[in-house]
């Protein structure tokens, strides 16, 4: 069924704790690649508790809100062959053609034919408003390309999450244990709420030995431990005694002392991954320890297009059972109220009727 061309409700950021409905223009389709989706569930991400409680600063500029999307294609270009109207489907939440170089290459967070990092509900970022998953509807402008059949037996929630956060937990532990088959990990957990329990789950289904997990807060530490990891109360700071090195870490702690003890954890050619830029500029990287034993230190964005099928088959396989992390439902309707709320994962499921 075409969407009314009229105008729809828009989840909007004004500033740090204000958030509005606004009523804005509706997508409509504009050449034959594009797809019209309508969210029906959108969790949120843990970059945006950050943007919502006013941790991470933004430009007084609104902007559409939310970007791990699940929904139902409702229209379509007359050149989309992948998916039809009632599909349901993963967004992606990164924009990615699927045709240049960097797209054939899986590298679909740098996607050549749109501006640098254009995503939805993140319209700082690129300097071009996408449409937000809290809105009646979104435009999705290479619809072969981006979406993602969900199989039947996977839950719109889960699939929303997979769309960045579950797909980036995965990602930090998959490639280095296909190199160290077994080998126990790390995962130094804090400010990258959900990531950090993600990437516990992506570690214990594919093989870990054993999974460490490191945090300062009792809620995700009782998380993990249920995840099925050695959950240990840590308060990071300067000079840590570092008690064991694992061949494979993961810094979700986005402080600087924590990610300073998971380089220094790293066992000789271990590889190290972090998930966050939150800490930018920092002195006391440990630089010739790294050099002397070899480590590998990967900080990047989450292809999530390249991730998101892998990830699926763990859903649907029972490999992995995201929704063990997801920690509360909402209504869309009831967005304002508890958009700052500090949820490991929260999501919201699109009101009846």
């Amino acid at each position: 069924m075409p969407v009314d061309t009229g105008t729809m409700q828009q989840f909007t950021f004004l500033g740090p704790h204000k958030f509005e409905w606004h009523e804005v223009p509706s997508p409509r389709i504009e050449n034959g690649g594009q797809a019209i989706v309508r969210p029906l569930a959108v969790t949120r991400c843990d970059l945006d508790l950050y943007i919502a409680n006013g941790v991470i600063k933004m430009k007084d500029k609104p902007f559409a809100f939310g970007h791990e999307i699940a929904g139902e294609v409702i229209d379509l270009g007359d050149e989309v062959k992948g998916v039809r109207p009632g599909d349901r489907v993963v967004v992606p939440f990164q924009i990615s053609c699927g045709s240049c170089e960097n797209c054939r290459r899986g590298l679909t967070n740098a996607c050549t034919s749109v501006p640098a990092y254009s995503a939805y509900g993140l319209a700082q970022s690129s300097g071009r408003e996408w449409g937000g998953g809290l809105s009646d509807y979104i435009m999705v402008p290479f619809a072969d390309a981006m979406l993602v059949k969900i199989p039947d037996n996977v839950s719109l929630p889960v699939a929303a999450a997979i769309s960045d956060n579950a797909s980036d937990g995965y990602r930090t532990v998959a490639k280095p244990l296909k190199e160290h088959p077994g080998a126990d990990v790390l995962v130094v957990g804090g400010l990258a709420q959900s990531v950090g329990l993600f990437a516990v789950q992506a570690a214990r289904a594919l093989g870990a030995k054993r999974v460490v997990y490191l945090d300062f807060d009792a809620d995700r530490l009782s998380q993990a431990k249920a995840l099925g990891a050695e959950a240990v109360m840590t308060r990071y700071g300067a000079n840590m005694p570092v008690d064991e090195q694992f061949l494979v870490t993961v810094d979700a702690s986005n402080l600087p002392d924590g990610l300073i003890h998971a380089l220094k954890s790293t066992a000789p050619c271990g590889t190290c991954t972090g998930v966050s830029a939150g800490v930018q500029m920092m002195n006391g990287l440990p630089l010739f320890e790294m050099y002397m034993k070899g480590i590998t230190y990967n900080i990047s964005r989450v292809h999530a297009r390249a991730e998101i099928e892998a990830v699926l088959d763990c859903a649907s396989c029972g490999q992995i059972s995201h929704q063990d992390v997801i920690t509360t439902n909402v209504p869309f309707s009831m967005a304002a109220e508890v958009i700052a709320d500090p949820d490991s994962k929260m999501v919201f499921v699109r009101d009846e009727g």
